[in-house]
C-alpha cells in the first residue's frame, strides 16, 4: 500500500490579484486547518503513513499541533527531510522525494501555478489537488475531510488501473530554439513586455495569443478568452490557441475573481497532440504559464507550443468515493 503525501504551498494565493480582484482568501491558518482535516480522513480511512512539505511558516508542523489529543494520528506524520527556501523549488523537490518514496497519491494545497510546478516532478503518482490559489482551474473546491477520504482509497489501490479513478491531465510543452524549458497544464499566452516584473497577470492590455489545454466558460483566468468563444473540455483530445486583435470578435472574460476584461480575439484554431505550434513574432516578451509570467524572450528566440495527453493523473474525488462505496471499503 503506497503512503499519501501532502505539499501544501503557503505561498498560494497571495499575488497581486489579491488586490487587484475580489478573491476568496485563503491564509496559511485555513491551510493548516485543511491539512488537519485531511490528516484525520486519512488515518480514519486507513493510511498509517504521511509525509508532509516542510516550510517556513510550518503548516504541517501547526496542522500537527492541532492534533495532540489525537496521538494515533501524530504518529503516522513526519516531515520531509529535505532543505526549502520558500520559492516553487520547495514543490518541486518534494513532489521528486515523494515520487522516488513510492507515495500513491500527493494532496495538493495550492492553484494552478502550484499545480504545474508539482505535476513536472511527480511522475505518474496521482495528485488530487485542493484549491487555496487565486485562478483554480485544475484544482478543485472541496472539502478537506473528503479529499482525504478520496487520497485514502487512491493510495491503498495504487496498483489499480489508474483509469478508474482519475483522468490523465493534458500539458502544453514550451520550446525555445528547439529545447524543452518548461510546460504548463492549463495555458501558455504571450505577452508583449520585456520585464517579468509582478508574475501573476491581471492586465490583459499587452496579452498578445493564448494556447490551451483546456478552456471552458466555468473557468477564470486567461484560458477563459478562449473558453467564451471555443470551449475546450478536459477530456478532449485537443487543445486551442487564439490570436489576440483590436480587430477581432470583442469577448468579456473573467480574468480573475470579479474582475472582467473586454479582449478582442482574431483567429482561433485547434492544437493537434504532438505538433508544435510557432509563438507570435516580437521581442522582447515574456511567456506567462498558467497565470503565471515565466519565461523571457528575446530578440532572435524561436518558441513553439506542443500539446501533449500524457500530463498528470488527477483523481477524480466523485468517482473515486463511488467505486470505493461499490467495493464496501467503507464497511467495517
Amino acid at each position: 500500500m503506497g503512503f499519501v503525501g501532502i505539499i501544501a504551498n503557503p505561498a498560494s494565493g497571495k499575488d497581486i490579484r489579491r488586490v487587484v480582484s475580489y478573491a476568496t482568501v485563503v491564509n496559511n491558518h485555513e491551510k493548516v486547518s485543511i491539512v488537519r482535516r485531511v490528516l484525520l480522513a486519512l488515518y480514519a480511512y486507513g493510511v498509517r503513513r504521511v509525509e508532509i512539505m516542510p516550510d517556513h511558516f510550518g503548516i504541517g508542523v501547526r496542522a500537527l499541533e492541532g492534533l495532540r489529543d489525537r496521538p494515533q494520528v501524530q504518529e503516522m506524520v513526519s516531515l520531509i527531510d529535505m532543505s526549502f527556501d520558500g520559492s516553487a523549488d520547495d514543490s518541486l523537490h518534494a513532489a521528486q522525494h515523494l515520487r522516488d518514496g513510492g507515495a500513491g497519491c500527493i494532496v495538493v494545497l495550492g492553484g494552478d501555478g502550484t499545480c504545474r510546478v508539482v505535476a513536472k516532478q511527480c511522475g505518474p503518482v496521482p495528485l488530487l489537488p485542493l484549491s487555496t490559489g487565486t485562478n483554480n482551474v485544475v484544482p478543485c473546491f472541496i472539502e478537506g475531510t473528503v479529499a482525504g477520504a478520496a487520497a485514502a482509497y487512491v493510495a491503498q489501490h495504487s496498483n489499480a488501473r489508474f483509469e478508474r479513478l482519475c483522468r490523465r491531465h493534458k500539458r502544453l510543452l514550451v520550446h525555445v530554439n528547439s529545447e524543452q524549458v518548461d510546460q504548463a497544464l492549463v495555458e501558455v499566452s504571450l505577452i508583449a513586455t520585456g520585464f517579468v516584473g509582478s508574475r501573476a497577470i491581471w492586465d490583459v492590455s499587452s496579452l498578445c495569443q493564448v494556447f490551451v489545454s483546456r478552456a471552458q466558460p466555468t473557468a477564470i483566468g486567461l484560458a477563459s478568452v478562449v473558453g467564451m468563444l471555443r470551449p475546450v473540455s478536459p477530456t478532449d483530445p485537443c487543445g486551442a490557441c487564439a490570436v489576440i486583435s483590436a480587430d477581432g470578435r470583442e469577448v468579456i472574460a473573467p480574468i480573475a475573481p470579479g474582475s472582467f476584461a473586454r479582449v478582442g480575439v482574431g483567429e482561433v484554431y485547434d492544437l493537434v497532440p504532438g505538433v508544435p505550434y510557432p509563438v507570435q513574432d516580437g521581442r522582447p516578451a515574456v511567456l506567462a504559464l498558467d497565470g503565471e509570467r515565466e519565461i523571457v524572450l528575446r530578440d532572435g528566440d524561436e518558441v513553439t507550443v506542443t500539446l501533449a495527453l500524457d500530463g498528470p493523473w488527477i483523481v477524480d474525488v466523485e468517482q473515486t468515493l463511488l467505486q470505493a462505496v461499490q467495493a464496501g471499503a467503507f464497511l467495517r
